[in-house]
């Protein structure tokens, strides 16, 4: 697979979710509709992290996103149990925008090669498998936020 076209995937779904959420207005960022465990606001971090620890630190790869993040993202987790502020919301978006042209710079053209955490989730063997992987976790979020942003309509 081309490595312009696995990015440029990445770069079609995570900009789509940006300017979904771009038009959610404040009020109602933090809000868990009826039938959700979480905010669009947990998702955008979720994204964020899930994406880090997948597609760079799976990789062998240091992951940029800090580890301050995790307790408030990482999966199980949830807004009622979070510890004090969460990231703000507008981190988050210059984050996952940043994020795609780390990815970029940080995997070149070395997505053929094998993964540095063979024993993955994921099953991946090589980072393009990865990259793959992380689409189709963002596509899947991508859908919960739509149907968040229905019910938060």
């Amino acid at each position: 697979m081309r490595n312009a076209y696995l990015f440029g995937q990445i770069e079609r779904v995570r900009t789509g979710i940006i300017n979904k959420v771009s038009a959610l207005p404040e009020s109602k960022r933090d809000i868990v509709p009826d039938g959700f465990n979480n905010n669009i606001h947990w998702h955008l971090g979720h994204l964020l992290v899930i994406s880090d620890m997948l597609v760079l630190q799976y990789s062998g790869k240091d992951g940029v996103i800090p580890a301050e993040y995790r307790p408030y993202f990482t999966s199980g987790t949830k807004p009622a149990d979070w510890q004090g502020e969460a990231p703000a919301w507008d981190t988050l978006i210059s984050q996952l925008t940043e994020q795609i042209r780390v990815f970029q710079e940080q995997l070149g053209d070395d997505l053929n090669q094998p993964v540095a955490k063979a024993d993955n989730f994921a099953k991946a063997e090589t980072i393009d498998e990865l990259l793959v992987m992380n689409i189709s976790h963002e596509a899947s979020h991508a859908g919960m936020i739509n149907a968040m942003l229905k019910k938060l309509a």
